[in-house]
């Protein structure tokens, strides 16, 4: 019998410049869930177009990606990446900013629309569908000027100091995810 494997993807753009930026959240959470769990990231052109690493969570086989296409391009290294290790959608998990809910509020979702965020637009188009499971992180909204602006800026003193508690929780609704399935996760996460 074939082992269950599982994806997860943080979206984020490559590069030292969007390091630490609100767009980037997604790549923060899964950096640190490797972390904890001794996975390396590594690029793989072949089978990711990303920083592509696997191991075992919570006794499930867990392959971790950080697409390296550009925010707008996300959706190819998934589909890639999916066909590649022949991972049914079920088993997919997007983690990414959002600026339409409160800094440190996350939601999960089994389906649902982009909302504009072209990241999740660009996996959308990838897959030909919108029923994939995200894991939405809060980032806040602009008071005034561009959203462009905004995301790609970096989180306030305040907001920073407020990130660790924030990637504990969104780690914590992972290893829901992969133990006990999006509606059980979804249960505690969007409380």
């Amino acid at each position: 019998m074939l082992e269950e494997r599982f994806l997860i993807v943080g979206l984020g753009n490559p590069g030292k410049k969007y390091d630490d930026t609100r767009h980037n959240i997604g790549f923060r959470v899964v950096k640190a869930l490797a972390a904890k769990y001794g996975i390396t990231p590594r690029p793989s052109l072949i089978r990711a177009k990303g920083n592509f690493g696997k191991g075992t969570i919570r006794d499930k086989m867990a392959h971790l990606l950080l697409p390296m296409t550009f925010m707008n391009e996300s959706g190819l290294a998934v589909r890639k990446c999916m066909d590649y290790y022949k991972i049914p959608l079920s088993q997919l998990l997007v983690i990414t900013d959002d600026v339409a809910i409160p800094f440190g509020s996350l939601r999960l979702r089994v389906k649902g629309s982009c909302g504009g965020h072209k990241g999740l637009k660009s996996v959308e188009t990838h897959l030909g569908t919108s029923e994939y499971t995200r894991l939405r992180l809060g980032v806040g909204d602009r008071e005034q000027g561009e959203l462009a602006d905004y995301v790609l800026d970096r989180f306030s003193q305040e907001e920073q100091a407020q990130l660790p508690e924030m990637n504990d929780r969104a780690i914590h609704g992972i290893e829901l995810w992969l133990e006990s399935g999006a509606e059980a996760a979804m249960q505690e996460v969007n409380t």
